[in-house]
Order: structure tokens, then C-alpha cells, then sequence
């Protein structure tokens, strides 16, 4: 079996589900390109507590949290599985590792979960868990709490951060919202690019301060965080290869990447 690469995915507004664009036509091929893994575990910025915490419910509702769309959208549903069975794997490693981890069987799907997945595996039919996000305790934290899950991509199971690599809302919702992305975005997005193709984690940890405008682009650090997992569940050398490029609402980057141990390619 080929090892999987774990990915990280810019997931943009939950209208990237219905309106065609570059992102979404992307999406579409990705899934394919990656093929069918057996389980898919999500870390989504929507999906924020104070300590890690697991999914463990055996057929997720599809959450909409959002408001103020179309309502194609609130008509639309991915009903993929769950799986207790990584749930219970995902815990086990966690709690290997001194983070711990709680579960929860109540909890579906987010729109940072299902607007992507939806679109790579329309079908519906690989099991999905979340994994939360604790956006209180820092960047160091989501390194070592995606290293804890490196062993997930020898055991089939697709590791996706689902975030953004570029997110100010703020401008998105401004009234003189930009149609193009500001100099300012792009040179961080292009400064993203070039430290996970490097392997530069120091600098992608402490991104605050290393990253140009960092807090321009990121005001807020939960659509962040999922990267810095995702690049720890491909293990503690890995590289990330950008694999999609685009912008959405001027402020938005849709940049996708996979990650591998020594920026390996799959064969």
C-alpha cells in the first residue's frame, strides 16, 4: 500500500459546494487523483473546543453553520459514515502522545468537513471523522498534535486540514471588499509557499512573526491551525507541494497542498 500524503485544504465560503470556479473544479479532480482511502479524518477550523476531541457518531448530520446563503445550499447533504473504529484509533494515539482526547457522538459534519468533501468523494461512502481544533492553545500544540497522528497515513486514513492558507474575513465582509487579493495577501500566501516546500517548520510555527503580514492574513488563527496539523501528521521531516492556487472574494486563499515525508511523491 502507498503511503497517503496528508493535505490541507482551503475550504472558502460554503458556497465553494454549488458555484463552479477554480477551486471547485480543483476539488473535483483531487479526490480522484488522491483515490478512495478507507477513512477520512478531519481537522476543520469550524470545529474549535478547549482540549482535543473526537467524533465518535455512526451516521454525522450535515451541519450548517452559517447563515445569510443560498438555500440550494440547506438543501444539500453529505451523508458519509462515521467511524468509531478511528475515532477510537485517533484517542488511543492522542492519549499516547500525553494529549489526551475526549469523544463526542453527538456532533456531525461542518461545512469545513462536507463543502469539500462533498466535491472530492461526491459519493459519500468513505467513512468521515472529525477531530477538533483548540485554537487557544497555539501553534507548537497543532504540530505536535498532528505528529501524534503520523501513523494514520500507513493505515489508509486521508489526514485533511481544512482551513485556509489566507483568511480576513473582516476584508471579505468590508464594503470595499478588493476584487483582487492585495499585495499583502499574496506575499504572504507566496511566503507560505516557499517555507512548507522548504520544510521550514520553525518558521511556520512562529508564522506571527516570520510570516509577512501575518496577522493581516490571518486576524484570527482557527482557519491557520489545520495546515500546521496536517503538516504534522505527514511526519516530523515532511515538506508540503502546493498542488492548487487560486482566491476567492479578493481576501480568501484556496491554495490546497499535500504533504509528505521528505516532500516524497507518491509512486
Amino acid at each position: 500500500m502507498t503511503r497517503l500524503p496528508t493535505i490541507l485544504v482551503s475550504h472558502g465560503a460554503p458556497t465553494l459546494a454549488i458555484h463552479d470556479g477554480e477551486s471547485h473544479r480543483f476539488l473535483k479532480g483531487w479526490g480522484r487523483s488522491l483515490g478512495k482511502p478507507a477513512a477520512i479524518l478531519v481537522l476543520s477550523a469550524h470545529y474549535d473546543t478547549d482540549r482535543a476531541t473526537v467524533t465518535t457518531a455512526e451516521t454525522p448530520e450535515t451541519i450548517y453553520d452559517f447563515r445569510g446563503f443560498p438555500d440550494e445550499l440547506y438543501d444539500t447533504a453529505y451523508p458519509a459514515p462515521g467511524s468509531v473504529a478511528l475515532a477510537r484509533r485517533v484517542a488511543d494515539l492522542l492519549h499516547s502522545a500525553g494529549i489526551g482526547a475526549r469523544e463526542d457522538e453527538a456532533r456531525g459534519l461542518d461545512h469545513g468537513a462536507w463543502v469539500p468533501l462533498m466535491l472530492m468523494y461526491p459519493d459519500a461512502d468513505v467513512p468521515v471523522v472529525q477531530l477538533s481544533i483548540a485554537s487557544a492553545r497555539g501553534a507548537d500544540y497543532h504540530l505536535r498534535l498532528g505528529r501524534a497522528l503520523a501513523t494514520l497515513a500507513d493505515e489508509d486514513v486521508l489526514v485533511v486540514g481544512s482551513g485556509s492558507a489566507a483568511h480576513n474575513l473582516g476584508l471579505v465582509l468590508s464594503p470595499d471588499r478588493p476584487e483582487e487579493p492585495p499585495p499583502w495577501t499574496v506575499e504572504f500566501n507566496e511566503w507560505l509557499a516557499d517555507a512548507l516546500r522548504a520544510g521550514a517548520v520553525d518558521d511556520l510555527v512562529d508564522y506571527r512573526a516570520k510570516g509577512p503580514h501575518a496577522r493581516e492574513n490571518h486576524p484570527t488563527e482557527e482557519h491557520y491551525f489545520p495546515l500546521l496539523a496536517a503538516l504534522g501528521a505527514a511526519g516530523p521531516d515532511a515538506t508540503g507541494e502546493r498542488v492548487h492556487t487560486s482566491y476567492t472574494y479578493g481576501a480568501l486563499s484556496m491554495d490546497a497542498y499535500e504533504f509528505r515525508p521528505n516532500g516524497r511523491r507518491a509512486s
